[in-house]
């Protein structure tokens, strides 16, 4: 026999047999044997999309005590040393089950039905709704004296991600990312047959839950694995999904919906503790310390690296923006692509002439600003490479910030006067045109910038790197799993 918060489950033979326990938990109400009825109806019909030769169908069970006969789900019984879960915990091998899943995954949610039902669920307010009624119901066990440290943090973070990313919301839903999914994808129940994997158990009490972003739907696996101590794995299936899927979701999205699996974990034990359910509180708060990390991960982030000519600002923001794997927009080469020339090509002018007007420094900047809020309200974190000399662009970009609900950071990157001459003086034509004469012009006029954290350049790159990283990232080094978007590998 197994237990969950929900349900009973005997073993005997070959075959399986569930019942759902008579609980009122509010997100599901089974106290009545017309409800338990209902719930298995549903549990075989929706199971039996992901693997229809498990599900078997419904049996009884009987009593003289009784008038009603108790309803169960009859399922065919799956070998336990082939669960998903334990092979991870085995160390075996399971790239080639994780890939197999994915794809299936994949297709399913590729044919799966579309409607504006289902649509309307993977909206940004719809996904808040679902954190909030979490939330409410962690606050509600608090009472009981089961209580979680940093779920005030976690309301915070995914508060002001979802604030500014609506147009990445509506874009999933015009692009059919929503989907009717498999809404409970962990891997304890996935079986990994000699015929290939079976997937069992998917979310069937409410529709709206499993009425997801597909990419949502894959993020719970994601989150188990990692759980299970797979972060490669976890990291390997998502990349492999989104590869199948084509989908398009920047990686900050990939860590919001993992940290909401997690958190819908965590709620979960909590619930399962307050039944006194033994290690649920512990498992709880690993799990929402899981949710932290990616939550704190997927934060959205506007830095702006700036400096003189020859501070090293386009050496170190070009080295950021590789480590975060986030976009890079400078200056120097959207300046060329408004004048119609090309980035390497020479427009050398004396201070404030030719392409360096304030007329032309002003409309370059407002093309920077303009294409960095596309990305940041799209989920994209972005590294400005610009002197950032003049106050008001600077201000400029802490409106774009406030308007995109979206941490900014600012760099000033320095060197001494002789470090950056010499580097001036030998540097190949290219993107920037500006000399030594330009740099000691600037370097006369440029405002104080007490905002932005000082970073030395003169000595190691790598150096200078971590400190821009512990600027960017201050909760430290230790963090989620890196999701990249997805590359290409022969099957």
């Amino acid at each position: 026999m197994c237990e969950t918060h929900t349900a009973i489950v005997f073993f005997a033979g070959d075959r399986a047999y569930k019942l759902k326990k008579p609980v009122d938990l509010e997100f599901v109400n089974y106290t009545t044997v017309a409800a338990r009825r209902a719930a298995c109806e549903r549990e075989v019909r929706l199971n039996r999309r992901f693997a229809p030769d498990v599900y078997l169908g419904l049996g009884e069970f009987r009593s003289p005590e009784r008038e009603e006969a108790e309803p169960f789900v009859v399922m065919r019984r799956m070998p336990k040393d082939r669960r998903l879960s334990h092979l991870v915990r085995e160390g075996a091998a399971v790239d080639g089950v994780l890939r197999t899943v994915a794809r299936h995954l994949a297709a399913w949610h590729a044919e799966g039905p579309r409607h504006r039902d289902v649509a309307e669920h993977g909206t940004r307010d719809a996904l808040w709704s679902r954190w909030q009624a979490g939330f409410a119901q962690v606050h509600a066990l608090a009472a009981d004296g089961l209580t979680l440290d940093g779920v005030d943090e976690a309301e915070q973070l995914v508060c002001r991600y979802l604030a500014g990313r609506e147009p990445l919301f509506d874009a999933r839903i015009e692009q059919g990312r929503v989907v009717d999914g498999h809404g409970d994808l962990r891997a304890e129940d996935i079986f990994c047959l000699d015929d290939g994997p079976r997937v069992l158990d998917c979310l069937e009490f409410d529709d709206h839950l499993r009425c997801v972003d597909g990419l949502d739907d894959a993020a719970f696996l994601s989150m188990d694995l990692e759980q299970l101590g797979a972060p490669e794995a976890a990291s390997y299936f998502l990349a492999r999904y989104s590869q199948y899927s084509g989908d398009p979701a920047p990686p900050s999205l990939w860590h919001h919906y993992v940290a909401y699996r997690a958190f819908v974990r965590a709620k979960v034990s909590l619930i399962q503790a307050s039944q006194g359910a033994p290690g649920a509180e512990a498992t709880s708060r690993r799990l929402l310390s899981t949710t932290l990390r990616h939550l704190r991960t997927s934060a959205v982030c506007l830095t702006l690296v700036g400096g003189l000519p020859g501070s090293g600002k386009s050496t170190l923001s070009g080295a950021l923006a590789d480590r975060l794997g986030v976009t890079l927009l400078s200056t120097d080469r959207i300046r060329k692509e408004l004048a119609g020339i090309a980035p390497e090509q020479p427009a050398a002018a004396g201070y404030g002439e030719g392409l360096y007007t304030p007329e032309w420094s002003a409309r370059t900047y407002a093309a920077l600003l303009d294409r960095a809020s596309v990305l940041l309200s799209a989920g994209e974190s972005v590294v400005l490479d610009a002197t950032w000399s003049d106050a008001g662009q600077r201000e400029a970009a802490l409106r774009l910030a406030q308007d995109t609900s979206t941490d900014l950071v600012a760099l000033h990157c320095h060197v001494p006067a002789e470090v950056s001459a010499a580097r001036l003086s030998v540097r190949p034509p290219g993107t920037s045109d500006a000399g030594p004469d330009i740099a000691d012009t600037m370097a006369s006029r440029e405002a104080p910038w007490p905002e932005a954290i000082p970073v030395d350049t003169h000595g190691p790159l790598e150096s200078a790197v971590a400190r821009a990283l512990a600027a960017v990232r201050p909760w430290g080094t230790s963090r989620a799993p890196v999701f990249r978007r997805p590359y290409t590998e022969p099957d």
